[in-house]
């Protein structure tokens, strides 16, 4: 899935691509500008990955809101973050109807309808940007992946590159490093 290793910085605005590890941090692209910066550890980076929306019964992934949310307008941008508070509980609505009105605030689904907007305009808002290939069924599942993080001092066996910055920003997380948690919005 090209959507796998974007990633959101607190204090910045935007959505950005992880491209690499450093010792000190990461090296990071703009999705609109292509611009490349490094940052340090210290920066609270979250996976969009690994966010989710409260329903009433589940957690739903967010590229599977974004996936929703993509359907319902043809892949086309959707309603601006700007818009009233009415017009974005509509959208949450129509993309996922048994949201958790409770839990999911008018705050989350403004950042739904921006980072949205952010990845139809970088081009990664597309049919085939849902389609799961292979590679992504045979990546580990969450619970591998988790253990793998809480057993960091074993060596662990070499995943593909894919995979690999998932697992390197959880493992830094020791000195108030990029967090890469699971995250729920709402």
């Amino acid at each position: 899935m090209k959507l796998e290793k974007i990633i959101s910085i607190s204090g910045k605005p935007g959505l950005y691509k992880l491209i690499s590890q450093l010792k000190n941090g990461f090296i990071i692209e703009d999705v609109l500008t292509k611009k490349k910066v490094s940052i340090g550890n210290s920066s609270q980076v979250s996976l969009l990955d690994n966010i989710a929306m409260f329903t009433f019964d589940q957690e739903v992934p967010l590229f599977d809101v974004f996936e929703n949310v993509a359907k319902n307008t043809e892949y086309k941008e959707t309603i601006s973050h700007k818009s009233t508070d009415a017009e974005l509980r509509e959208l949450m609505k129509a993309s996922l109807p048994d949201y958790d009105h409770e839990r999911v605030y008018v705050s989350d689904i403004k950042k739904l309808a921006q980072w949205y907007n952010i990845l139809h305009k970088a081009g990664y808002i597309t049919p085939e940007s849902f389609v799961k290939s292979e590679v992504d069924a045979e990546q580990p599942a969450e619970n591998e992946v988790k253990t793998e993080i809480s057993d960091s001092k074993k060596a662990a066996p070499k995943k593909e590159k894919v995979a690999a910055p998932k697992v390197k920003a959880a493992k830094s997380s020791a000195k108030s490093a990029p967090k890469s948690t699971h995250r729920k919005m709402g």
